[in-house]
């Protein structure tokens, strides 16, 4: 076999490859078994038709249409292992050339990963907000306990604001009850908005046995989508009762004895969560940085198909889960369709660049990925997908995936590594020296760019 390969653009080249007649001797011989077993002429046994009586009943170029079928496969991957070339997606074959006894040749138009070339990135600096607690973060996270335990007791009012309500509901559409628009005993938070847009307004001011209406878009069930007449009867009011901060409630609520105990603690977990913040924005940063070092050309097939992954994604599964349909969310969102797909084309440019510059870096410092790594990086997939982490090794396996979880480590690394050689420094001009859990921050950070953890939630 000889092959040659032409580059038609950065991101795309043609392979001309010619096979004498004789290597194609194995696809013949299979070929003349598959149609034995197919066919039957009288006078012979099933199998043990000669090539001879199947060249003359169903015509020779039967036999040579499924040898070369069968042995395309082969010849193109030899072309394309002898060319060195890292393809990606399915080749456009053209058969040029058919010789009974002489010669097969063909060429194949595929894309490639463009060869990039990585500067110096040693020189990257990026601020981000310094670490610091405020007194109002310390009592917004004792606040948030504090509603925790909550107590409820009934009053004998109009309901208003934080309440807590027993409510039973019927929504019509056109006059007539639906089907499933009646539920009882639904308890509600005045203000929470959890339920209907309109209700909060409606039962304000309604005491126990009062009634309201209001009209309201359901958000799913059998009418979702429409207009409906929603009638709310009020069973019971109850009052929320926050318990008092002092020593007693830092015992209720936590394994402290005083207030001021738990205050220093909740200072510690948020100053914890500030760090993970700020690695997290480095990382986010340093990589928006190293994309605008390398100029990365992009198949336009590969750039298409990841639009309409992402689109098929948000559509079908995101949206869908929620009950509302696109032009829906972009009307929530405040955005036209032209502004959603330049939003979404320019979000798959970054993952396809992202993963294409962290690749070339792999390679360049031979990073390794060790099956510790890997099974702590299946661990937290398999927790963010919402299985447990038999069942998503399994799945993993079982689909052949096992080197894209190999690859989104590896890439993890490679940004962490760009990482540690950039100037990090916080809002008051501090160098900022990152935690040891660089590598997983970055994996999560690597995988918002390509768009793995919105995949990862709609196969949950």
């Amino acid at each position: 076999m000889k092959s040659a390969v032409e580059t038609l653009n950065p991101t795309r080249v043609r392979l001309t490859v010619e096979v004498p007649f004789e290597e194609l001797k194995d696809s013949l011989d299979a070929a003349y078994k598959k149609i034995n077993q197919q066919v039957t002429v009288k006078g012979f046994r099933k199998g043990k038709i000669p090539a001879r009586v199947i060249d003359q009943r169903f015509g020779r170029g039967a036999v040579l249409e499924e040898a070369v079928n069968d042995a395309l496969p082969k010849f193109y991957t030899e072309a394309v292992n002898e060319g060195e070339l890292n393809v990606l997606g399915q080749p456009e074959v053209d058969i040029t050339e058919l010789k009974d006894g002489e010669l097969l040749a063909f060429t194949a138009e595929v894309d490639i990963r463009p060869a990039l070339e990585i500067p110096d990135y040693s020189g990257i600096e990026v601020e981000v907000d310094a670490v610091a607690v405020s007194d109002e973060d310390i009592e917004k996270s004792v606040e948030q306990l504090r509603e925790r335990f909550a107590s409820t007791s009934p009053v004998e009012r109009a309901a208003q604001d934080g309440d807590v309500l027993t409510l039973d509901l019927e929504a019509k559409v056109d006059g007539e009850v639906l089907e499933d628009g009646v539920a009882k005993g639904v308890s509600y938070t005045v203000g929470s908005g959890e339920l209907l847009d309109g209700i909060d307004d409606a039962v304000k001011g309604v005491e126990a046995g009062g009634t309201a209406t209001f009209t309201s878009e359901l958000k799913g069930g059998s009418a979702q989508g429409k207009e409906a007449e929603v009638k709310v009867d009020v069973t019971a009011v109850a009052a929320r009762e926050l318990p008092e901060l002092d020593d007693d409630f830092a015992q209720l609520a936590s394994e402290f004895d005083t207030l001021d105990e738990l205050k220093a603690d909740s200072v510690k977990r948020l100053e914890q969560m500030k760090k993970y913040d700020q690695a997290t924005q480095a990382q986010e940063k340093v990589l928006d940085e190293l994309l605008k070092l390398v100029e990365v050309p992009i198949p336009e097939k590969l750039l298409e198909d990841e639009i309409n992954t992402r689109k098929h994604n948000l559509v079908n599964h995101q949206l869908g889960q929620m009950g509302l349909d696109l032009a829906k969310y972009l009307e929530i969102q405040g955005k036209t369709e032209e502004e959603f797909d330049a939003e979404t084309k320019e979000q798959a440019e970054k993952g396809i660049k992202t993963q294409f510059i962290l690749d070339e870096l792999v390679n360049k410092e031979k990073l390794n990925v060790s099956q510790e790594e890997l099974t702590e990086h299946l661990m937290r997939r398999a927790q963010s997908s919402g299985m447990s982490p038999d069942q998503f090794a399994q799945a993993v396996v079982e689909g052949g995936q096992v080197p894209m979880l190999v690859g989104e480590v590896a890439r993890g690394k490679a940004l962490a590594v760009v990482v540690e050689a950039a100037t990090v420094k916080d809002s008051n001009g501090e160098v900022v020296e990152l935690d040891d859990d660089e590598d997983e921050i970055a994996e999560t950070v690597v995988a918002e760019a390509e768009g793995t953890e919105a995949a990862e939630k709609t196969e949950s």
